[in-house]
């Protein structure tokens, strides 16, 4: 599912990962280990390419992400990553928190529907008979709060945290708030 070829990145002159190679197959469970400073993090951040490598590949799903024009935000939407630090939204409740990247992406991409299916309308006046298809828009906002709702919802109880769905993450243990950016992740 991952391989990683030969990744190296540097941070000025201190580099921090030198010819990284590893192959994470699906449904296998790797553990990153390694002393403070080691780069388990940027390697992290590297496969997510919220770093940008200095040198190698990243293979996902035999395509690769550092040295294509494929959009990472389609890769995103099917890898996870959970931070050391849990960044969970301290003015919102947990299950807001948990909502707030589907519903936002969501939204997104309905909106772009629309712009789409308006600039498509108008450019059909003049295209005469190559006339472009409008875009099915078959969801609306609430309908993808609602969903995304029910959706937190169920993450909360397979993590056994239904009953802080209305919590702030002030009120929560360190334990709590690991499993609530997991089950936003």
């Amino acid at each position: 599912m991952i391989e990683i070829q030969h990744l190296s990145k540097s941070f000025g002159n201190l580099e921090v990962l030198k010819d990284v190679s590893l192959t994470i197959k699906k449904g296998e469970v790797v553990t990153i280990i390694g002393s403070s400073g080691s780069g388990k993090s940027t390697l992290l951040r590297c496969i997510n390419l919220l770093e940008q490598p200095t040198g190698g590949a990243i293979l996902f799903e035999g395509k690769d992400i550092v040295n294509s024009k494929i959009k990472i935000e389609d890769i995103r939407k099917n890898a996870c990553m959970v931070f050391q630090h849990f960044n969970l939204f301290q003015n919102k409740t947990v299950i807001q928190n948990i909502m707030l990247a589907p519903v936002y992406l969501q939204c997104q991409d309905l909106r772009k529907d629309k712009r789409y299916n308006r600039w498509t309308k108008f450019a059909n006046i003049f295209r005469g008979k190559n006339k472009k298809e409008l875009r099915q828009i078959t969801t609306d906002v609430a309908t993808i709060k609602r969903e995304a709702k029910e959706n937190a919802m169920s993450l909360l109880k397979r993590i056994g945290l239904e009953d802080k769905a209305d919590a702030y993450p002030s009120t929560l243990s360190g334990g709590q708030k690991q499993r609530v950016a997991i089950a936003r992740s």
